[in-house]
């Protein structure tokens, strides 16, 4: 285990028995500097009761003692034998009783933007089950008319790392398949990182590509001042001497 259980309250204890750094007590289980030091301020954890990691084999007090003497030093966990192995989750995710009612609305969300996913693939990223997603799928179930696709990750039933692992594995074997991709399919299997790296897309359609330096100008140069259609003025009021004789033999 990384973390001694109950980090918290053994954060407690130390602030509460040693003279140990917030640097360290936060290093030892887990936490951040800033929330070890609201626990030695009382703005965190209130009434929370502290758990002595020595007693309850987590920490050799010598551990303590070299810490308390450098504060350079990093408290290590007592090896458990019993805690080997224990990091790995085994089985579907457990999903908090507060999200479950959000996890229709991610399947949903996985099936629409993301078909390439086995169902395994979805069991494991939102912690539900096959037949829930099969009832998804093929619009069986029972609230799928007032189901809104949401996106798991805004909703903290997964991590983002945890959907593009799980997007580049179902892009490595539709490739292993030989499967052909659809533009639109290729552009969802990419992942965040790669999406991020990309260069901005070009706002011009490439069907139009070069008309934006399209201009009427002859090759920039202006027009000599003889060539210019340059008119005058008292011509557009001033009627030729012929029109006004003519105008007055009208009148005879």
């Amino acid at each position: 285990m990384n973390k001694p259980i109950m980090a918290k309250a053994t954060a407690v204890w130390l602030v509460d028995n040693t003279t140990l750094s917030f640097k360290q007590i936060a290093e030892f289980c887990g936490l951040h500097e800033l929330e070890v030091q609201g626990i030695a301020d009382g703005d965190v954890a209130a009434g929370v009761k502290g758990f002595d990691p020595v007693q309850n084999n987590q920490l050799e007090q010598s551990e303590i003692d070299k810490a308390e003497a450098d504060p350079l030093h990093r408290l290590k966990l007592k090896f458990n034998l019993a805690a080997v192995g224990e990091e790995k989750r085994r089985g579907p995710r457990y999903t908090p009783l507060s999200k479950r009612q959000d996890r229709p609305a991610s399947i949903l969300w996985l099936v629409k933007f993301h078909p390439e996913l086995a169902d395994s693939q979805i069991a494991k990223l939102v912690g539900t089950t096959k037949p829930t997603i099969q009832s998804i799928r093929d619009r069986s179930h029972w609230n799928i008319q007032n189901i809104q696709p949401i996106d798991p990750v805004a909703l903290g039933l997964c991590r983002q790392s945890e959907l593009d692992a799980a997007v580049q594995k179902a892009a490595a074997k539709k490739a292993r398949e030989g499967a052909v991709m659809t533009d639109d399919e290729r552009r969802r299997l990419v992942s965040t990182e790669q999406s991020l790296e990309m260069g901005d897309e070009p706002k011009v359609p490439s069907s139009i590509s070069g008309l934006e330096t399209f201009t009427l100008s002859n090759s920039g140069e202006e027009l000599k001042e003889d060539e210019r259609d340059v008119a005058d003025a008292d011509s557009f009021f001033n009627l030729p001497n012929d029109a006004d004789d003519e105008d007055e033999d009208d009148r005879d």
